[in-house]
């Protein structure tokens, strides 16, 4: 069995690395590479959507990035103790027909003792912007460390 640092109980520290480590996952747009960091059973509320093992949420992960285009995600620590963090996040995206959002939510993260994220519930919100609101502009894949995160960006 794989471990997936760091690993449980977190500081500060390694829960900024695992927030991170899940913002760079999330950015490669990569659903099998993803569901990597999730137990084989993990357990999930995303919106109004309840999933239960990897091929749901790498299936998810399909037909959200299918449809949620040029997606560009940052997420932050808001909140930690033992084997759980909470995040807080917000992503850019467009639609088919070139409508741009920003989405903002709040995330739950349970771990288990390797580091696989055993429960995770999301709350999410889509707010309309024009392009000329969008914040994240770096190109698709990894947020560039220099890049400002939510608290800089005022968000």
């Amino acid at each position: 069995m794989s471990s997936r640092p760091p690993l449980p109980p977190f500081t500060a520290e390694s829960a900024a690395a695992k927030a991170r480590a899940a913002e760079d996952a999330w950015n490669t747009r990569d659903p099998e590479r993803v569901a990597l960091a999730y137990t084989e059973d993990s357990r999930w509320r995303n919106r109004s959507e309840f999933l239960t093992g990897r091929a749901e949420i790498i299936a998810f992960l399909k037909r959200k990035w299918a449809s949620e285009l040029d997606y560009r995600l940052i997420k932050e620590v808001w909140a930690f103790t033992g084997n759980r963090i909470a995040v807080r996040f917000a992503y850019e995206w467009h639609d088919a027909g070139g409508a741009w959002f920003r989405s903002y939510g709040n995330e739950n993260w349970e771990f288990d003792e390797r580091g696989l994220m055993r429960r995770r519930f999301a709350s999410i919100n889509d707010v309309p912007i024009t392009e000329a609101q969008r914040l994240y502009h770096w190109p698709l894949g990894r947020r560039p460390d220099d890049h400002p995160g939510l608290s800089e960006l005022g968000l």
